[in-house]
C-alpha cells in the first residue's frame, strides 16, 4: 500500500510540474506543508539548531536543508534537477501561415529526441513577469489545456519516411495552435493567466509540454510511463527522505539545480554558487568561521541522483558488456574513466554501504567504451564544492523522449536509500 501512494504522489506532483518553474513550486509547497521556513537570499537569515530550512533561486532552482540539534561534522547532501528536454517559446512566437494556420516559433532546449515531440497533445506553461504595484512580479502560467500539435508530414509525402528522417527544428518542429484569425490569442492567454493588461508583460520564459499523465502499465503494473521522469523521479525522491527524516550529527542538504540539460552554467545552475552560497550562510549563521567550513567540508558528502540508461529490450548491443542496469533492479551507480561522473572507488563504496544498510538493490552502469555519454551535476557541482560526490540513478528507457519508462519499484528503493543516508 505504501509503495502505491509513493507512486501516486510522484505521478501527482509530476504531472503538475509541466516546467521547472512549477517543479519547484511544488516542491516548496511540500516543504512548508511539513513545517519549513522560506529564506531569501537577499534578507538577513536567522536559523536555530534543529529548524528546516529553504531558499529559492530564479523560481526554478531551490535547496532545503535540515540542522541537527547540536553542532554539525558536515552536510550530508543530495541533489538532482528540476528541467527536462522541451522547447521553448521564441519572443513574439506567432507566426501565420499562408493565411491558413496560427503556429509558434520555438526553438530546442536541450538534447531532444525530436519526432517524440509529434502528433501529440501539447500545452504551454511556464513563468510571466509582469510590471505590478510594488514593481515587477512573477506568476506561474500554465494553459492546461490541448493547445497545440506538431504535426508530421504524411508518408504519401516522403516514402523514405521509415528509413530514417532528420528533423529540423526551424522547419519541421513547430506547433500550430489554431487558424490565423486567433493572432494576438497567445498574448491575451499570459495576460489572463496573470491578471494584467498585455501590455503590462514585461518578460516570459514559456515553455511547450507533453500533456501524457503518468501511468502504471504492462503485466503487473512493472513499468511506469510519464514525461520528465529524468529528473523529476530523483528531486522528488530525495526532498520526500529530506522531510521523512531527522539528522544526527550532519546538515541534511537536498539542492535541486535548474539547467542540467544544457550545461549548469547559470546562476541557478549546480555550476553557480548557490550550493557554495547556502554552505557558506549555514556557517555564518552558526558563527563558524573560515577554517571549520573548510574542516566540515571535507566530512561532507553529496549523492548526485539523475537517471540512468537501463538496458534496452531491442538494442542490447548499445550496452556495455557488464555494467548494463535493469529496470526494477534498483539504484544505479554510474561509472565513467574519464570522470563524466564523479563517482570513484571510496564514494562507490560509501553507496554500497548506504543501500546494504536500507536493504535495497544496486546496480552499476558504464557506457560502452566507443558510446561518449552524457555529464550529470555531480562533477559539475564539486567544481565549486569539492566533496566526496557519487553519482546515482534510476534506470529507465527512452532517456530525453517526450515520455519516459521506468521501473515501478525503483523510486521506493531510492527514497528508502536516501532516508537512511540522511538519517546517519
Amino acid at each position: 500500500m505504501r509503495e502505491q501512494t509513493l507512486l501516486q504522489d510522484l505521478f501527482t506532483f509530476i504531472d503538475q510540474s509541466p516546467t521547472a518553474f512549477h517543479a519547484v513550486a511544488n516542491l516548496e509547497k511540500m516543504l512548508e506543508e511539513d513545517g519549513f521556513v522560506r529564506l531569501k537570499e537577499n534578507a538577513v537569515w536567522q536559523i536555530k539548531q534543529g529548524g528546516k530550512y529553504y531558499v529559492n533561486r530564479n523560481d526554478s532552482s531551490v535547496i532545503a536543508f535540515v540542522m541537527p540539534e547540536g553542532e554539525p561534522l558536515g552536510f550530508h547532501m543530495a541533489a538532482a534537477h528540476s528541467d527536462s528536454p522541451c522547447f521553448k517559446l521564441k519572443e513574439a512566437p506567432e507566426i501565420v501561415v499562408d493565411d491558413y494556420y496560427l503556429k509558434l516559433n520555438v526553438e530546442k532546449y536541450g538534447g531532444m529526441i525530436l519526432s517524440t515531440w509529434m502528433d501529440r497533445p501539447l500545452s504551454l506553461a511556464g513563468r510571466v513577469i509582469v510590471r505590478g504595484k510594488n514593481g515587477l512580479e512573477s506568476f506561474l502560467a500554465d494553459l492546461d489545456q490541448d493547445a497545440a500539435i506538431i504535426p508530421n508530414v504524411a508518408i504519401h509525402m516522403n516514402r523514405d519516411m521509415n528509413k530514417g528522417v532528420e528533423y529540423n527544428p526551424q522547419t519541421d518542429m513547430q506547433p500550430i495552435i489554431g487558424l490565423p484569425d486567433r493572432k494576438g490569442a497567445y498574448h491575451e492567454w499570459l495576460a489572463k493567466v496573470s491578471g494584467v493588461k498585455k501590455e503590462d508583460i514585461l518578460g516570459e520564459d514559456i515553455y511547450l509540454y507533453n500533456r501524457d499523465k503518468c501511468r502504471l502499465l504492462g503485466i503487473g503494473d512493472a513499468f511506469i510511463a510519464g514525461p520528465r521522469l529524468d529528473d523529476l523521479e530523483c528531486a522528488f525522491a530525495g526532498m520526500r527522505a529530506l522531510m521523512e527524516e531527522r539528522p544526527k550529527e550532519y546538515v541534511n542538504l537536498c539542492a535541486v539545480f535548474d539547467n542540467e540539460e544544457i550545461g549548469s552554467g547559470t546562476k541557478q545552475g549546480a555550476d553557480s554558487t548557490f550550493l557554495k552560497d547556502v554552505l557558506r550562510r549555514i556557517c555564518l549563521c552558526l558563527g563558524v568561521g573560515e577554517e571549520a567550513y573548510y574542516r566540515m567540508a571535507a566530512e561532507s558528502f553529496l549523492i548526485s541522483a539523475d537517471n540512468a540508461h537501463a538496458l534496452h529490450p531491442n538494442h542490447p548491443e548499445k550496452a556495455d558488456a557488464i555494467n548494463k542496469p535493469a529496470l526494477n533492479g534498483g539504484i544505479v551507480i554510474k561509472y565513467h574513466g574519464s570522470q563524466r561522473y564523479a563517482t570513484d572507488a571510496y564514494s562507490a563504496a560509501v553507496m554500497k554501504e548506504i543501500c546494504r544498510r536500507a536493504d535495497v538493490p544496486y546496480q552499476a552502469y558504464a557506457n560502452r567504451s566507443d558510446i561518449a555519454g552524457g555529464g550529470t551535476l555531480g562533477n559539475i557541482s564539486t567544481a565549486q564544492v569539492s566533496v566526496n560526490t557519487v553519482d546515482i540513478g534510476l534506470p529507465q528507457l527512452a532517456m530525453h523522449s517526450a515520455l519516459e519508462t521506468a521501473g515501478a519499484k525503483d523510486i521506493g528503493y531510492l527514497v528508502k536509500a536516501l532516508k537512511e543516508y540522511f538519517r546517519q
